[in-house]
């Protein structure tokens, strides 16, 4: 996403994704299409724009302002914000020690919201906000796939969800003056749209469908908990892309850590 950035607009950015993925979703997927139930269409309608519509901008826009590895690490919120609105929207009912780590990975995203807006005071954090509400989004998506749409196959799930959010996607881009010459005559343009391929086809596409089998096969919060892995790579990528992180930070990391840790760990 970040790269990507570099030569078109986060709007523009959150629905060139939403449709390169859509197109390749549908390509290998339509075939599941004639296989949903008519009585899941609701939910997987609202699966796809609570899953994968206002994540897509929210990530593009919270990107502008605070660095990749921030926005990564604050996603790892996303299994806490499962436990919370399991048990809140969903009545799935959660432990003490459970409640105790979602408390936990809070503190800890505050300290590192705080510490990164004193390490880099020209960087607007209250973007971050917009990082914590996609992972609201994401846990509802994970409940509802769980408890709705468990006999949708993971393919026919993703595919049902871009057919809703594709035509929206593509109004974004109208809007947005994409398909102006000034804008496609820009030299930057094929530098960014390599970098979206790459994540629309990787990033989206193909991780939604695994990601969906998985929701299947396991438990809303040990699913979402693959935020652990992603915290780790994107870490990486950040550090080596040059953005700063101190030790303040990494401390706040393994305190958000340790509270999804405690939210999934059995007793």
């Amino acid at each position: 996403m970040k790269k990507s950035l570099i030569g078109v607009t986060p709007l523009q950015l959150g629905a060139l994704r939403i449709l390169i993925s859509g197109i390749v979703i549908l390509l290998v997927g339509s075939h599941t299409l004639k296989s949903i139930p008519s009585n899941k269409w609701k939910w997987i309608i609202i699966a796809g724009f609570i899953g994968t519509f206002f994540p897509a901008f929210l990530f593009a826009l919270a990107i502008t302002e605070i660095d990749s590895a921030i926005a990564s690490i604050l996603n790892s919120l996303t299994p806490l914000n499962t436990i919370l609105l399991g048990f809140t929207i969903f009545k799935i009912t959660s432990t003490k020690q459970q409640i105790t780590g979602v408390i936990i990975g809070f503190v800890g995203a505050s300290i590192l919201i705080g510490a990164g807006a004193q390490l880099n005071p020209q960087q607007n954090y209250l973007y971050a906000g917009l990082v914590l509400i996609a992972t609201m989004l994401y846990a509802i998506n994970v409940n509802l796939i769980k408890k709705y749409l468990q006999e949708v196959s993971a393919l026919g799930i993703a595919a049902g969800n871009f057919i809703a959010v594709m035509l929206p996607a593509l109004l974004v881009l109208i809007f947005t003056d994409f398909f102006k010459e000034d804008t496609l005559s820009q030299s930057i343009l094929k530098e960014s749209l390599i970098y979206i391929i790459v994540l629309s086809v990787f990033g989206t596409a193909m991780a939604k469908v695994m990601f969906n089998k998985l929701v299947q096969m396991s438990t809303p919060v040990f699913a979402s908990s693959v935020t652990y892995l992603i915290l780790v790579v994107a870490l990486i990528w950040g550090i080596l892309d040059g953005e700063k992180f101190n030790l303040v930070q990494g401390l706040a990391s393994i305190v958000i850590i340790l509270g999804v840790y405690m939210a999934n760990r059995k007793k």
